[in-house]
C-alpha cells in the first residue's frame, strides 16, 4: 500500500517554517535552500522533507532519522531501508508518495497552456495520434507527461531514458523487462498527478493526507 501526503504552499507561513524546521536538516539541504531566490521555491522543497519526514513516522511509528542519500540518477533514497519513497513539486503544491519494498515515482504538474509541438519528438506515433484527437488537448497531455515522468522516476534512470521508448497503455508499461503499473491521484482540478510502481500489481492507496503547512507549526 502507498500513503500519499501533500501540502501547499503559504507566503504566511514561510518565515516560522524556515526558522521552525530548515535546522533539522544536513547543511547541504540548507544552503540549497536558502538560494532560492523565490519564497515558494524554498518552501516547496523544505514542505517536500516535512511531509517525508511524518510519512516515515507514521510508517514505522518511531523518530525520523534517515539520511537520504542519491544514485548516479539524484534519485532520492534511504540507505539499507525497506521503506520507499519519492516527491515532487508543481505551482503551489508538494506531493510525498510513500510504501514499502516497491521502488515508486510520482509527478504533479499544474495544467497549463502549452505547445504540444515542441514535445512531438518525445512521442511515440501512436501517443501523438491520441493526443492530437483527445477531446481535451491540455489534460490529455499533461496525463501523458505525469505517467511518463512517474515511470522514469519510479525506474530511477530520469530521461537519460528516451520518453518515446515506452508507451503506457491501460495503467502499464515495460522498460527492459521492469513492469511498471500506473495510477492517477486526484488532488486538484489545476493539476494532473500520477503515481508509478516497479510492480504488476495494482497500485492500492492506503489513504490521500492533506497537511496545511500550519499544522506543522502547530504540531
Amino acid at each position: 500500500m502507498v500513503n500519499i501526503l501533500y501540502s501547499q504552499v503559504s507566503e504566511k507561513n514561510h518565515e516560522l517554517l524556515i526558522n521552525e524546521f530548515l535546522r533539522n536538516y544536513s547543511d547541504g539541504f540548507q544552503d540549497k535552500v536558502m538560494k532560492y531566490r523565490d519564497w515558494k521555491d524554498a518552501q516547496l522543497s523544505l514542505l517536500g522533507r516535512i511531509l517525508l519526514e511524518h510519512g516515515v513516522k507514521e510508517q514505522n511509528k518511531v523518530s525520523y532519522k534517515h539520511e537520504i542519500k542519491y544514485t548516479t540518477f539524484n534519485k532520492p533514497y534511504f540507505e539499507d531501508e525497506t521503506i520507499k519513497f519519492n516527491i515532487s513539486h508543481s505551482g503551489n503544491i508538494v506531493v510525498c508518495a510513500i510504501t514499502k519494498n516497491s521502488e515508486i515515482g510520482i509527478d504533479i504538474e499544474v495544467i497549463k497552456d502549452i505547445d504540444i509541438n515542441d514535445f512531438r519528438c518525445q512521442m511515440t506515433n501512436f501517443e501523438w495520434r491520441r493526443l492530437v484527437d483527445s477531446a481535451n488537448l491540455r489534460e490529455s497531455f499533461f496525463d501523458y507527461w505525469t505517467q511518463k515522468e512517474a515511470v522514469i522516476k519510479t525506474d530511477g534512470r530520469g530521461l537519460s531514458i528516451p520518453l518515446k521508448s515506452f508507451e503506457v497503455i491501460n495503467g502499464q508499461t515495460n522498460i527492459n523487462k521492469s513492469c511498471f503499473s500506473l495510477k492517477e491521484i486526484k488532488l486538484d482540478h489545476n493539476y494532473k498527478c500520477h503515481l508509478a510502481i516497479k510492480d504488476r500489481r495494482p497500485i492500492i492507496i492506503n489513504k490521500i493526507q492533506f497537511l496545511n503547512s500550519s499544522i506543522f507549526l502547530d504540531s
